[in-house]
């Protein structure tokens, strides 16, 4: 295994779950160049799994990802030689963006367990995420202020959404950090919860999504992100309508309806 391999690991912790974890504890899981495109390739080798139904997404050590890592001085690959800082920059933006474009078209819910900090892009991929769990010692950090505008990677599009546009503005403005009991609050993430409790709770709603049927799950997530721009009720519902007439034509559903009644686990067939 590489360094770069090393430092997104992906594993199967239970059944229908996979989880990444950023695995440069000794930097506090901040990013390299290489380790970007790792995690891009992580999220691509799982998007067509048939037996991945959620992904849990959390960091190794005592900080989910402390940002960028500016020391490690370290070049992006996939700029050309010989251009300038704003077009190599362009190009480097460009691959950073699929990040948290990727992580909401994935098929899976991603679950984000937000262990310490989490400034930079790791406020970026909790905010990417479709659900967060704090740990208590959890702390959001807007570190782009230290180096260009107040916002990066889709945060000016995706905190509004979170927590309103007036929380939002002040957040990105400010560039003031948020402590796990506020991001709970005001909806940052869905609850804190202590430190050594993160993980099986992140499982345990991992779960509790893993066990509906997954073009359900799919179509779920497809509604619900796809309808925060729909121009209408009506055109919201109707994008609901096809998504159920979908998932009812599978024979998973038709498992899923029957493991219900006689309440026992459904053993799904990706039928």
């Amino acid at each position: 295994m590489s360094d770069t391999e090393a430092a997104v690991l992906v594993d199967r912790p239970t059944e229908g779950v996979a989880r990444i974890t950023l695995n440069r504890p000794e930097a506090l899981n901040s990013f390299t160049f290489d380790m970007y495109e790792a995690l891009i390739a992580a999220f691509e080798g799982l998007r067509d799994d048939p037996d991945v139904r959620v992904i849990v997404l959390t960091g190794a050590g005592r900080a989910f990802c402390a940002g960028h890592d500016v020391r490690a001085g370290s070049k992006p690959g996939w700029v050309r030689p010989g251009l300038g800082r704003i077009q190599a920059g362009k190009y480097t933006m460009r691959v950073l963006g699929q990040i948290p474009v990727l992580m909401r078209s994935m098929p899976q819910p991603i679950i984000c367990a937000v262990n310490g900090t989490a400034a930079g892009i790791g406020y970026s991929l909790a905010l990417a995420s479709d659900l967060a769990i704090a740990a208590r010692s959890a702390k959001f950090v807007n570190v782009i202020h230290n180096a260009a505008t107040g916002a990066e990677l889709g945060m000016s599009y995706l905190l509004p959404r979170a927590i309103g546009t007036q929380r939002a503005a002040e957040l990105l403005l400010t560039a003031r950090p948020v402590l796990s009991d506020e991001a709970e609050r005001i909806g940052l993430v869905l609850r804190a919860v202590e430190d050594e409790a993160l993980m099986d709770e992140a499982l345990k709603l991992a779960d509790a999504i893993a066990v509906n049927s997954p073009v359900g799950i799919w179509l779920t997530k497809q509604s619900l992100w796809f309808n925060q721009s729909a121009g209408s009720l009506e055109a919201a519902i109707e994008l609901e309508n096809r998504a159920v007439l979908a998932s009812q034509a599978t024979e998973d559903a038709v498992e899923k309806r029957a493991s219900a009644m006689e309440k026992r686990r459904p053993n799904f067939k990706h039928t």
